[in-house]
């Protein structure tokens, strides 16, 4: 093979692999799909094969707002970094009281600001926990299992909605059918 960059859905025959057909096509090589072996890499500089049909490479430039959107998307699947989640506007600057029944007890205030950046970690690092779930080694049953798990611990959290300013950032429980 010359230095040709084939496109995805180009045919090859490796020799030890057989027919396969690209399916992506990497910086540094190309995972290709064959039809005995399953998906393998192999290097874009690899020679040995046949190349049966050569498809087009399309243009693999990225525009710098593609890029920045999934660099976003990845921080936010495999790291602790919080998004910022607005607050209601109606506790902006308010406190949260705890007040027990023991009057001898002193009250417990706390700025819900402070209280609602909490929720908001906790919400964060559970989504982290279910996308690290997903794309863990678990059987299926055991992932479903988990996430029953979370659904669960989401619906528990349903109460502190009512600081969320936008709806999209509920906590969302378990539906009734």
């Amino acid at each position: 093979m010359s230095n040709q960059i084939l496109g995805i859905g180009s045919r090859v025959n490796h020799p030890a692999y057989g027919d396969g057909v690209v399916i992506f096509v990497d910086v540094a090589a190309y995972k290709v799909c064959f039809m005995q072996f399953g998906v393998k890499h192999v290097g874009k500089t690899y020679d040995a094969w046949n190349v049966i049909e050569a498809l087009p490479a399309e243009d693999g430039s990225v525009t710098f707002t593609e890029a920045e959107k999934a660099l976003a998307k990845v921080l936010r699947a495999f790291s602790d970094i919080s998004e910022v989640v607005p607050l209601g506007d109606k506790w902006i600057g308010g406190t949260m009281v705890l007040r027990s029944k023991d009057a001898n007890l002193k009250d417990k205030e706390v700025p819900i600001d402070a209280f609602f950046h909490k929720i908001v970690m906790v919400r964060d690092r559970l989504r982290v926990m279910e996308q690290r779930i997903n794309a863990s080694g678990l059987t299926d049953e055991a992932k479903v299992d988990l996430q029953q798990y979370i659904t669960r611990i989401y619906g528990s959290l349903t109460t502190f909605n009512v600081l969320f300013q936008r709806k999209e950032d509920h906590f969302v429980g378990e539906k009734s059918e």
